[in-house]
């Protein structure tokens, strides 16, 4: 086991350390899990590895140089990383390595040369050929549930101009033969692409000449069209309209016969009542009423003697 001078409890939450080389193996714009997780941990484990066992994204550097600050005086964090280089075992001539599992769900930032003396980000998406000059942006972070410091991957500087991995053919390669893609390549996988049927077989028994519509048979023999049937037009069919049936008018309802309205009752006052009375018993003395009307002739009465009306007469 290797004897550190720096653990994890000394470094300082934010502090970021610097690391350069030739970029390896990386998978820096899609993340590792499902079953690419699954794979990587059983090769780290045949390797006698700890497992990452979270989605993550990965780089390996070599020929990994620490970029101090202050080279005279590095920091902590800059000799904790220095510390855990190492050399490879199948391919020692590739120096001091660095390897990173940058744990989580972000992906780190690629920044390319953009031909001014500055960088900007690269959003094609695409991998980074391996073999490129980087520099490895790390990142102090504390984990919510572990008291130790933890390294995180920031962004990946490339120092040259960039190149992308082109799977197992090189695009270089191509280049210095005259073969430039204008958009780097990209591997398809099995299946993606539409299966190609068989074409239809072409009957080749009568061949007709296009000209003269002579037709040839399988022997070569020339012999001629067979005269075109005619085809009869079609006959209209004459559909008969058929009359339709108007509707009778409907018959207009009898109006309502207007309803006679009563008179409104005259409510007699009490000088109508009185001049009713005068009327009606001036009525009955017209009529030879016993009260008031004068009595018919005596033969026995004196002559002399005036006539006493009928009825009761008062004397004084």
């Amino acid at each position: 086991m290797a004897n550190y001078s720096v653990t994890a409890e000394q470094l300082t939450e934010g502090a970021l350390v610097l690391v350069r080389g030739k970029l390896g193996f990386a998978r820096l714009t899609h993340l590792i899990e499902g079953a690419e997780l699954q794979a990587s941990d059983a090769r780290r484990a045949q390797n006698s590895m700890n497992p990452v066992g979270v989605p993550h994204t990965t780089a390996t550097v070599t020929g990994a140089e620490v970029i101090c600050k202050d080279p005279a005086n590095p920091t902590l964090e800059e000799r904790f990383v220095a510390e855990r280089r190492y050399a490879s075992k199948k391919r020692p001539e590739t120096g001091a390595n660095y390897s990173i599992d940058s744990k989580g769900r972000n992906l780190p930032v690629i920044a390319i040369p953009n031909g001014g003396g500055q960088v900007t980000q690269d959003t094609s998406g695409q991998e980074l050929a391996q073999g490129l000059d980087v520099t490895l942006v790390l990142r102090v972070y504390k984990p919510k549930t572990y008291n130790k410091r933890g390294l995180s991957l920031d962004q990946v500087i490339v120092n040259e101009p960039v190149k992308y991995y082109g799977g197992n053919t090189s695009t270089n390669e191509l280049a210095a033969r005259g073969i430039v893609f204008a958009a780097p390549p990209q591997a398809v996988q099995a299946g993606q692409n539409a299966p190609v049927g068989e074409a239809a077989p072409i009957d080749t028994t009568n061949v007709a000449d296009a000209g003269t519509g002579t037709v040839i048979d399988e022997n070569g023999f020339a012999f001629p069209a067979p005269a075109a049937t005619p085809v009869q037009a079609a006959q209209p069919v004459q559909v008969q309209a058929q009359p339709v049936a108007t509707a009778a008018p409907a018959t207009a309802a009898p109006q309502a016969q207007p309803v006679a309205q009563a008179p409104a009752q005259h409510t007699e006052t009490q000088e109508e009542m009185i001049a009713r009375l005068i009327r009606e018993n001036a009525e009955l003395k017209d009529a030879g009423s016993a009260i008031g009307a004068p009595a018919p002739g005596n033969p026995w009465a004196d002559n002399g003697q005036e006539a006493e009306p009928a009825g009761i007469t008062y004397r004084g």
